[in-house]
């Protein structure tokens, strides 16, 4: 909290939202590229350097105190949007509902790289984040690519 009330800079935690909100939408949303999800990389770690050094939180730190509140769920949004650019970045298929633009079928349906692919990522943070597999077993439904055709 002290960190967040010592910026002293001008612009609300609100603000920083939006544009986080904004970069996400275009670089890492449901559709994909490498090159939008290193461009997203590098908008938020620009955005990450502004909101540490131009962060307005009035008020102090000893009672309740809403924008300290938002400023601090906002810098957890901007390290949670790093770590999501690096997993899409990292995971390079379409699953699920995302869609990733390399990878595509000849008919433009998602290409599925279960061979490669077939676990859940879970992330442990740190200076630099580390990725550990979690196998996933499907038995009553057999994994295949969709063709809506």
């Amino acid at each position: 909290m002290d960190r967040l009330l010592a910026v002293g800079g001008a612009t609300w935690a609100s603000t920083f939202h939006r544009e986080l909100g904004q970069i996400l939408y275009a670089g890492c949303g449901v559709t994909r590229s490498d090159a939008g999800l290193r461009h997203a990389l590098e908008q938020v770690a620009d955005l990450r350097a502004r909101f540490w050094n131009d962060l307005r939180v009035p008020g102090s730190g000893d009672r309740l105190n809403q924008e300290l509140e938002t400023a601090g769920r906002v810098a957890d949004f901007i390290d949670l949007a790093h770590l999501m650019c690096i997993d899409a970045l990292d995971r390079a298929e379409s699953a699920g509902a995302h869609f990733r633009e390399e990878c595509q079928t000849e008919t433009g349906e998602a290409r599925r790289d279960d061979r490669h692919w077939c676990f859940t990522s879970a992330w442990e943070h740190g200076s630099l984040p580390i990725r550990h597999a979690e196998p996933l077993r499907f038995t009553a439904v057999a994994l295949q690519e969709r063709d809506y055709r």
